[in-house]
């Protein structure tokens, strides 16, 4: 298809929101002001949170909810890392949840941390976390970009399937 991207995905380049929700364009007009509200509403729910949890809790699942999360994180830089081969517009969508995943990462394992371990913590976050956040939401951001210069992925010379 013309104007396809590299990765052969059939996103056209410079295709609006209203474009790509033709026929349902009256649905995701709802959408802004639907999620404007709820970031309203959390507002005072995070402020009850904030005053009414303790500050210390045992967890029975603690190691179980850090695999699942991880896990979440392997997912979302692994398909970052095959679109970014593919040369995919998809790239933007993982690059962006690698992103925020890596920023919810620093930030947990920051406050989770023991104070003997905070400091290793604090290092990982700084040298490893957050600049492969940066990078991902880069790459998120200049996707389009990428694909309109004509980047080509990786292993371009191999047959896609």
């Amino acid at each position: 298809m013309p104007g396809s991207s590299p990765g052969g995905d059939g996103d056209a380049p410079g295709e609006s929101a209203a474009d790509a929700f033709a026929g349902s364009w009256v649905i995701v007009r709802w959408v802004g002001p639907a999620f404007i509200a709820c970031s309203v509403v959390l507002v005072p729910w995070t402020v009850y949170l904030g005053l009414s949890l303790p500050s210390r809790q045992l967890s029975p699942h603690y190691n179980i909810a850090w695999v699942g999360f991880d896990v979440l994180l392997i997912a979302a830089l692994g398909g970052t890392g095959y679109f970014a081969v593919r040369g995919s517009r998809y790239l933007a969508i993982t690059a962006a949840a690698a992103s925020a995943l890596l920023i919810v990462d620093a930030w947990f394992d920051i406050m989770t941390s023991p104070r003997r371990q905070i400091l290793g913590a604090i290092i990982l976050a700084a040298f490893v976390e957050l600049p492969l956040a940066g990078v991902c939401a880069w790459l998120s951001h200049h996707t389009e970009h990428l694909a309109e210069r004509g980047i080509t992925p990786l292993f371009a010379g191999r047959k896609r399937g």
